[in-house]
């Protein structure tokens, strides 16, 4: 059975049982602040679980895009070493809200497997949770005697707290579960070992393919447990696996999911992949699968990630975006000879593959392709510069042992993999400190760790019940009561508050838009909120500081300076949008925004970069709209697929319920929840202040609105009197700044060519100041020319001079340097390294620098140590 048939038959089959199909939510988690990545199924329900929203129904069906390369579910360095871990899969699951439990969910598991799917009962084992007495949770007795309906009492296997009980988190829902495996060894493996035994102890062919959890408790900050209100189930099948098992291969590699992409990468490389039915392959061989294995998985998770708007970069969910594509890049080029970008070429094998369920991968695939191709390009220029300076290194070291810490540079500074350092050093015959190495990663790990570390007290709840509502379209000021309360400790913010109100005025950070500011205010105090923020549907005010009576009635009064000036922001953003797609064109699509009081910050697709007449051109587009005083029109409930028919634009990548919130400006209509203004005019003007590139096929614009165009417009015309005070006040402020330009072009090229003059000067008394040690003509000087200069004068005497080591230092009192220029016939025969030298004798001005082993340079800050500096090189010849 094919997977694309596989994922019909189980939607389909939950279908016939009553569940709601819904879409998977975007693998980038934008509205949850406690995870980077949808990464399990019941990720996009957690409000549901916590009882902070109600559902459209208590049955739901669905396959989620899931990702597991970070914290406690951490899969990356697994993946290609085996056969059945990956970074990105897909989850099929169904979910009780409330309705139905243990009986239902078992029951049906055990229907779709063995009568839908009609895998073989005699190869499924199932295990429920044996208890624990510590936590007073006793043995699952009830999924013990439901299960022994349908299988023998040897099928059924007690899984302890590791295995058999699951938590969301440190915190909040969690139960028993009860997990459903398959052993697909060979029928003479099976009669040798049975697979009870091999049940959750990691065999490649006994694996796991069914999980239904039974939430039925809530962990608390103290790490008790408490019966939930209600009882839910959420289940997950891993697709990848019951894949493996539907089309009898042992692998999931050797599954449709993942077989046209390992055909491309044979096809680009002329490598070939061996299935996993072919026993004592080659190490090389083994190499070659394993490096295809990590290609095809992580390309997957990339380009998901990138279609659901996670760009690669240098921090946060970006960053390990871009760890895992950089480690399928350094896989092929280490094993499979991949000196150029290939990896993009993967993309239009998986839009093909999946581009039924998941659409977004064929609407995003040209900017996939791109900025995978430009990460690839990137990172290979990084493997090319890591090898330069990995050679550095193995010159700077004396034995054959090579600092961990040094290593470690390498890796956290360059993105330098580890394993190929230790790789190339082996080849090379050194070997690599790894202890070292682990002592710099871990140490780096907990400087991390404590400064994200968050710890949360239990929710003090003064009110029961989802009452919790948004008022701030309507209103800036309300009359509240808090409905809960917690304290929330960290070492990056210390300790905060985060209050829950009934009724709040408060806008909270969503859709790019920062959350609101202001005060409560009750009889007695004031209480400064200093941030809004959603999580879980609750909308969560921070402060500094509880109020004195937590029961007390307040007023919550909106900073409405700051509200003001985000929704001209915002309604900016969405005048700009429609700029961009009419003047650049309709395949500009948003990638990401900021909206914050004091400016706006708009990323886009766009292949090229926005010349300075398309810039005015958006600029007066966007100011036109403004002038054309364009009222809001705004629609709070309305069909998505009725927005959406009438011209809304919808962002990739957003999670959007039935009912939806639009915003239109004359013809700019989109889906959004933030604020606006009410009139365009009230923007009153808009000025753009930057442009430029983020990513391959992604560009960045920065604007501002209203009070801070007047403010730069007022900074402009100040400066332009500075500059006219400067010349004097000349009648043509334009033609006197031509002519100064000209004027000092010509004095430059007469300063030039006194220096040229001065240099040529003195490089003919510093031949004469050359001293021999050691058979090595050295030079160590000190002068008042400029480093280029310098630098130059460096170079020609060690072309002149045979065996020539040459240390020149500038004297300028703010920046003093050093340059060493070093024979090549010296470098080769007595191991001088001019880069391992400027480095050490730059410590003497304060300073650093490197470079070749024959030519270097170091800048300073203490011009007094140039003498130690010039006293110590001579050491090197000694």
């Amino acid at each position: 059975m094919k997977s694309q048939d596989i994922r019909k038959q189980f939607l389909q089959f939950f279908e016939s049982k009553g569940h709601l199909i819904v879409p998977s939510a975007p693998i980038v988690l934008k509205d949850d602040p406690t995870l980077m990545f949808n990464n399990s199924g019941m990720a996009q329900f957690k409000e549901y679980f916590l009882g902070n929203a109600t559902p459209k129904s208590n049955r739901i069906a669905d396959t989620q895009k899931c990702l597991r390369v970070s914290g406690k579910h951490n899969d990356l360095e697994d993946v290609g070493f085996d056969t059945y871990h990956h970074t990105m899969f897909e989850m099929l699951g169904n979910w009780s809200f409330g309705d139905y439990f243990k009986k239902e969910a078992i029951a049906w598991a055990w229907e779709f497997l063995t009568e839908v799917l009609k895998l073989d009962k005699d190869r499924l084992y199932v295990s429920v949770f044996e208890g624990n007495t510590d936590e007073n949770v006793p043995f699952d007795q009830e999924a013990w005697d439901l299960w022994k309906q349908f299988v023998s009492e040897d099928r059924i296997i007690l899984g302890n707290k590791k295995d058999n009980f699951w938590e969301m988190g440190d915190q909040g829902p969690c139960g028993p579960c009860s997990e459903i495996h398959i052993d697909l060894r060979t029928d003479a493996e099976r009669a040798e070992v049975s697979g009870r035994s091999l049940v959750n102890a990691d065999h490649p062919q006994v694996v796991e393919i069914w999980n239904n959890v039974f939430m039925e408790f809530n962990r608390k900050a103290d790490g008790s447990l408490e019966k939930l209100p209600a009882q839910h189930v959420d289940t997950g099948m891993g697709f990848e696996r019951l894949c493996m098992a539907m089309q009898n291969v042992t692998s999931n590699y050797d599954t449709d999911v993942f077989t046209p992409l390992i055909a491309k990468v044979e096809e680009i490389t002329g490598l070939k992949y061996t299935s996993n039915e072919i026993k004592n392959i080659s190490e090389e061989q083994n190499k070659t699968n394993i490096a295809i294995r990590v290609i095809v998985d992580h390309v997957r998770a990339v380009a998901f990630a990138i279609a659901d708007g996670q760009l690669p970069s240098n921090n946060g969910a970006g960053y390990v975006i871009r760890r895992i594509l950089r480690r399928a890049i350094r896989y092929g080029f280490t094993f499979l000879g991949t000196k150029e970008p290939f990896i993009y070429q993967l993309v239009d094998v998986l839009a093909a593959q999946m581009g039924e369920f998941f659409p977004e991968i064929v609407s995003q695939k040209d900017l996939v392709k791109n900025v995978i191709k430009e990460e690839e390009a990137s990172f290979l220029r990084t493997l090319d510069q890591g090898l330069h300076l990995l050679d550095t290194v193995i010159a700077g070291t004396e034995g054959k042992f090579v600092d961990g810490a040094k290593a470690f540079e390498l890796y956290d500074t360059f993105g330098f993999p580890i394993d190929l350092t230790a790789l190339i050093l082996r080849e090379k015959g050194y070997e690599l400190d790894e202890a070292g190495f682990e002592a710099a990663m871990k140490a780096q790990k907990d400087r991390s760790r404590a400064a994200s570390e968050i710890s949360k007290d239990d929710w003090n709840v003064l009110i029961e019940g989802n009452v919790e509502t948004f008022e701030g379209y309507d209103q800036v000021e309300n009359e509240v009561k808090i409905t809960r309360i917690r304290k929330v400790e960290s070492k990056k913010d210390g300790t905060l508050y985060q209050i829950v109100l009934d009724h709040t005025p408060f806008y909270a950070e969503g859709g790019g838009q920062v959350g609101d500011k202001g005060i409560l205010v009750s009889a007695n105090e004031t209480i400064e909120v200093i941030d809004t923020k959603k999580e879980n549907n609750l909308i969560l005010h921070f402060t500094k500081q509880l109020p004195e009576n937590i029961e007390a009635t307040f007023v919550a009064k909106v900073n409405t300076d700051l509200r003001s000036a985000s929704s001209k922001n915002h309604s900016a953003t969405h005048l700009l949008h429609q700029a961009l797609r009419t003047i650049l064109g309709t395949h500009v699509e948003q990638k990401g925004s900021l909206v914050a009081p004091n400016y706006l910050r708009f990323d886009f697709s766009h292949f090229a970069k926005v010349t300075d007449e398309e810039l005015k051109e958006v600029e007066a587009f966007v100011n036109a709209r403004i002038a054309e005083q364009l009222p809001l029109i705004e629609r709070r409930a309305i069909p998505f697929n009725q927005a959406v028919e009438e011209g809304a634009m919808a962002l990739f990548g957003e999670k959007y319920g039935d009912l939806v919130r639009a915003i239109k400006f004359g013809n700019s209509m989109e889906l959004c929840g933030g604020i606006h203004v009410q009139n365009t005019a009230d923007i009153w003007s808009f000025k753009i202040i930057s442009e430029g590139a983020v990513a391959a096929g992604i560009r960045r614009i920065e604007a501002i609105t209203g009070d801070a165009v007047r403010d730069f417009y007022i900074g402009q015309e100040n400066t332009l009197k500075e500059i006219k005070e400067t010349l004097k006040n000349p009648q043509d402020t334009l033609k006197a700044v031509h002519s100064l330009q000209d004027e000092n072009a010509k004095l430059k090229k007469q300063v030039e060519k006194f220096v040229a003059q001065q240099a040529k000067a003195l490089k003919s008394n510093w031949l004469a100041a050359f001293k021999e040690i050691n058979g090595v003509n050295f030079l160590a000087v000190v002068t008042d020319l400029d480093v280029n200069s310098a630098k130059q004068n460096a170079i020609d005497l060690t072309n002149e001079m045979e065996n020539a080591f040459v240390v020149v230092a500038t004297s300028d009192a703010e920046k003093p340097s050093i340059t060493v220029s070093i024979s090549k016939n010296l470098v080769a025969e007595n191991g001088l390294h001019a880069g391992n030298i400027v480095k050490e004798i730059a410590k003497h001005i304060n300073g650093g620098g490197g470079g070749q082993p024959f030519l270097a340079t170091a800048g300073g800050k203490d011009v007094s140590g140039i003498e130690a500096a010039l006293k110590q090189a001579a050491e090197f010849v000694k």
